[in-house]
């Protein structure tokens, strides 16, 4: 069962796509805050067995 949980009764496989955009879309990702963002992302996904599929942070 490639991509899904199982649980006691349950089999699920949940996929979304997550847009994160600030307000009036001013660049707040710039410098170090943005490595540090990503590895924070990383490392929640990895505690809570969250897979990521793909993931970039880019400019507007």
């Amino acid at each position: 069962m490639d991509g899904q949980r199982l649980g006691h009764h349950t089999v699920s496989r949940l996929t979304v796509h997550i847009v994160w955009a600030t307000k009036y879309r001013y660049p707040v990702l710039v410098g170090e805050l943005k490595p540090r963002c990503r590895a924070l992302l990383i490392q929640i996904c990895k505690a809570e067995d969250v897979k990521i599929v793909g993931g970039v942070i880019s400019k507007d």
